[in-house]
């Protein structure tokens, strides 16, 4: 609901100080859930190298399907055990060192050439487990040894309407941006900046010409399309790129974007022909990589002259005018006049964003 007062944001140092990142790192991206890739992207039998706060892991998945990772490091003298992006791994993992192996599950089973003596337990040596976690297709990964709930926003069977698990990745973008992780959710949380930043977008859901987005800020129609007169979908031409998915309901045809959330890692968007994934890494204090896939039935791919462009450009552009605005943001937070800013009424969800990363930091480790 909308803010009954102007509270303070976070500190402007939250958004490029050292420490703080330090904080964040521990306090939230090696305690939350975040997401590692698709399950259709990671072949049978093979190792992806990972990298979440600051550690170095490998995922993955066996030759029956099973999903693993682990601390990229060998128990014998902490040799990488995965170098490349992504390697065949076989029946074992095995060491390019010493050739020690061990088996998917994360046991010790040959230390190679060496002849350990009797005080050696092979059961005491195996890899460093991280939690695993599989959603509609998604791939999770949580360093915490007792992970928090999975809980993605506005529930876990927000996308059972959708053939989730049948899509495959038909485009993938990847952009290495200058702002902090968290403005980027800022961004996400309010649609004041929609009529100025984003033209496009507020022409196709013409409630953001208001700079609104939900109904606790002005009334929405209940029942009716949200999207513009005559479109249906976030293409180029507002039209289907295949068929529409059959299990969803009224609401969700005519909501146009089905939007579901999971902090600290990605947000989905599921749309009546296709599905599109957001999700972002901090690589420093003021940096940040975010990526986008777009989901598509096999079938839908396959179609004669099918236009991946007149998918994909649409969501581009709009990403790439949120990127620009973000940029801006973090470089005005440099100025040595800025404590911190104002948050306006309509502001309630960047309120209760700033909420949660504050609770998450009390519990770890203080900037």
């Amino acid at each position: 609901m909308l803010l009954d007062h102007c509270p303070d944001t976070l500190p402007a140092h939250a958004y490029f100080d050292a420490d703080w990142f330090r904080a964040e790192q521990t306090g939230i991206w090696a305690r939350e859930w975040v997401y590692a890739g698709r399950l259709h992207d990671l072949a049978l039998g093979t190792m992806r190298r990972v990298e979440v706060a600051g550690e170095n892991l490998i995922l993955c998945r066996d030759g029956a399907g099973r999903i693993t990772a682990f601390h990229n490091t060998c128990r014998h003298r902490g040799a990488q055990l995965c170098a490349a992006t992504e390697q065949p791994m076989g029946r074992l993992i095995a060491c390019p060192y010493h050739a020690w192996a061990y088996a998917t599950d994360g046991r010790l089973v040959s230390v190679g050439h060496a002849t350990p003596t009797a005080d050696f337990r092979r059961e005491d040596h195996g890899l460093y487990p991280v939690q695993t976690k599989e959603w509609n297709g998604f791939l999770y990964l949580c360093l915490a040894d007792s992970p928090p709930p999975f809980r993605p926003d506005p529930g876990p069977h927000a996308l059972d309407n959708w053939p989730m698990r049948d899509l495959v990745t038909g485009h993938r973008m990847v952009r290495d941006l200058a702002f902090n992780w968290k403005i980027f959710w800022e961004n996400y949380n309010e649609c004041l900046h929609c009529p100025g930043i984003h033209p496009e977008l507020a022409d196709r859901v013409p409630v953001y010409r208001q700079g609104v987005m939900s109904a606790a800020e002005t009334p929405l129609p209940p029942d009716g399309p949200v999207l513009k007169s005559g479109t249906r979908t976030w293409t180029v031409s507002g039209q289907p790129c295949g068929p529409e998915f059959p299990r969803l309901t009224p609401q969700e045809r005519a909501n146009g974007h089905n939007f579901v959330t999971l902090y600290p890692t990605m947000f989905v968007v599921a749309h009546v022909d296709y599905v599109r994934a957001v999700s972002l890494m901090p690589t420093g204090p003021d940096t940040t990589r975010l990526s986008a896939e777009w989901l598509f039935l096999p079938e839908t791919l396959a179609q004669p002259g099918f236009d991946l462009a007149g998918v994909t450009d649409f969501a581009t552009t709009v990403l790439m005018q949120d990127a620009m605005a973000c940029e801006t943001n973090q470089r005005g937070l440099r100025s040595s006049r800025f404590r911190s800013g104002r948050l306006m009424p309509q502001e309630f969800d960047i309120f209760n964003f700033h909420q949660w990363v504050l609770a998450r930091l009390e519990t770890g480790q203080k900037p």
